[in-house]
């Protein structure tokens, strides 16, 4: 949990971002903006600044003037991080050197936070949990779904309401009708157009004996990380944590990581293939911790809080929207 002095500097640099970032993301090889801490000999020295993400480090020589981030935005530090290409879906890299790998790609019923799952035109992601819908709340829910992202079972906008969804996915040998676990309902349409996304997010009804809110090896959602801007409340969305906090998920092809937050309020241009680029805002970064086919995984903390949805990644870095927007926007309910 961030103290004071913390949040207010998040709040302050974040307002700064906010006049900066689209200059800084039209210079080359620049592929995101957020809020960190600085690095220096490969080890975080806690001083709050400017993370700026590129495709790749170049020597300044190298760079035309216009392409040079600034040392400085207003009283603090940038600082130039190389995370490769940010990728979506089962682009992202692959998870090399991990031993003994064992993919979550069993049919499972009830079906469980973890295991693939896919629309049949997409290979395969991963069930973040079951979820219900919001509202009548208490009350008794009408409708019961499984959550995961918008290319994995939306087909990054290419499908229908009521399309069959696929546990396990199509590549793990899921097929119609024997594997079908729910349809389509609802997904936050992604906007390739350059104009700002916040989720890539989706739900699939389901019937109530067919999911389980219970994620494989992570147990069950205790409550959301969310409003970690209490000075002033105007960012809602930061999860109620501190750049350097532990996270973790279980996901279709890393199975169970952790990874360490790195940077909040992120902008972040998200390579889907196919030549098309979406634009992320407000999102959350974290070390690697996932690769492809682990899309719409459900990252949390260590007391079972929400943190945010998986669904992009580097060599370097994993990408998840906070939990705020998927929740509000979806309007579901984890819990």
């Amino acid at each position: 949990m961030a103290d004071a002095k913390l949040e207010k500097e998040y709040q302050e640099i974040a307002d700064i971002q906010d006049k900066e970032e689209k200059s800084i993301l039209e210079k080359g090889n620049v592929v995101g903006v957020g809020v960190g801490h600085k690095i220096k000999s490969e080890k975080e020295t806690g001083d709050t600044c400017l993370s700026v993400y590129v495709s790749h480090k170049l020597d300044k020589k190298l760079l035309k003037k216009d392409d040079l981030v600034p040392d400085n935005v207003g009283k603090y530090k940038t600082d130039v991080i190389e995370t490769g290409e940010i990728f979506a879906g089962d682009m992202m890299p692959p998870a090399e050197g991990q031993a003994g790998i064992q993919l979550l790609r069993e049919r499972v019923r009830p079906a469980k936070g973890g295991y693939s799952v896919g629309h049949p035109r997409v290979t395969a992601g991963t069930i973040a949990t079951g979820v219900f819908d919001s509202s009548p709340y208490p009350g008794i829910p009408e409708r019961y779904y499984i959550l995961s992202n918008n290319h994995v079972i939306a087909n990054s906008n290419n499908a229908n309401v009521g399309d069959p969804i696929l546990q396990p996915g199509r590549v793990d040998g899921g097929t119609e009708p024997n594997d079908v676990i729910g349809k389509l309902t609802k997904w936050i349409p992604i906007k390739f157009d350059g104009s700002d996304n916040l989720v890539d997010a989706a739900i699939a009804e389901t019937e109530f004996h067919d999911i389980n809110r219970e994620i494989y090896w992570n147990g069950y959602v205790e409550g959301y990380s969310e409003g970690g801007g209490r000075l002033t409340r105007r960012l809602p969305w930061y999860p109620d944590m501190d750049i350097g906090d532990i996270v973790r998920k279980t996901g279709r092809t890393t199975n169970y990581t952790s990874g360490e937050l790195t940077g909040f309020n992120a902008t972040i241009n998200v390579n889907f293939g196919g030549g098309k680029v979406a634009r992320f805002v407000r999102q959350i970064v974290t070390g690697r911790m996932s690769a492809g086919g682990d899309s719409g995984s459900l990252v949390t903390d260590y007391d079972g809080n929400a943190v945010g949805l998986l669904f992009a990644g580097s060599s370097t870095r994993t990408i998840l929207n906070p939990i705020y927007f998927v929740r509000r926007l979806l309007r579901i309910r984890l819990f």
